[in-house]
């Protein structure tokens, strides 16, 4: 029998709880066994990472664990591309035709959709969650507050 989406979800997220609480593993290999889990179990997601905020460069991210295609977007200043205003607004930003968007940095010619979550810790901005789908309108309002959940969840790894 399939799962709802809120059950999918739910199960989800208590599979991310369990992550972060492990104590086998380091913040990387926690941040990279969620990436994997959400890309396996979310059809739509075909790349998901984390960019984190570089402590030794003024306001600017730097690419974490991902999985999915490389990208070129190792560094990303904050306000530029949809992770860049994410990061200078902290909001979430969810785009279902990143054709549409002028300030859009292409990672792939196959994205069509994004999403980007900040990660605050203690009401401070720490990190983000960006997904990127290949499929135009497909980010649901379903996939923004599980993904809201995730970043609550792996918030204490930062």
């Amino acid at each position: 029998m399939k799962q709802t989406e809120g059950q999918q979800y739910n199960s989800l997220t208590k599979t991310v709880s369990k992550i972060v609480d492990g104590e086998d593993a380091s913040r990387d290999e926690k941040l990279q066994q969620i990436c994997e889990l959400l890309a396996e179990n979310v059809e739509v997601f075909d790349w998901v990472g984390f960019y984190l905020v570089d402590p030794d460069a003024d306001r600017e991210l730097v690419l974490g664990p991902y999985v999915g295609e490389e990208t070129d977007h190792t560094r990303i200043p904050f306000g530029k591309g949809i992770c860049g205003q994410a990061a200078e607004t902290n909001e979430t930003f969810v785009v279902q035709d990143v054709s549409q968007e002028d300030n859009y940095l292409a990672c792939s010619v196959h994205v069509q959709a994004e999403i980007v979550v900040p990660i605050k810790k203690n009401g401070e901005f720490v990190a983000e969650l960006d997904i990127d789908s290949h499929t135009k309108d497909s980010m649901t309002e379903g996939h923004r507050k599980v993904l809201e959940k995730v970043c609550e969840l792996v918030s204490p790894l930062f």
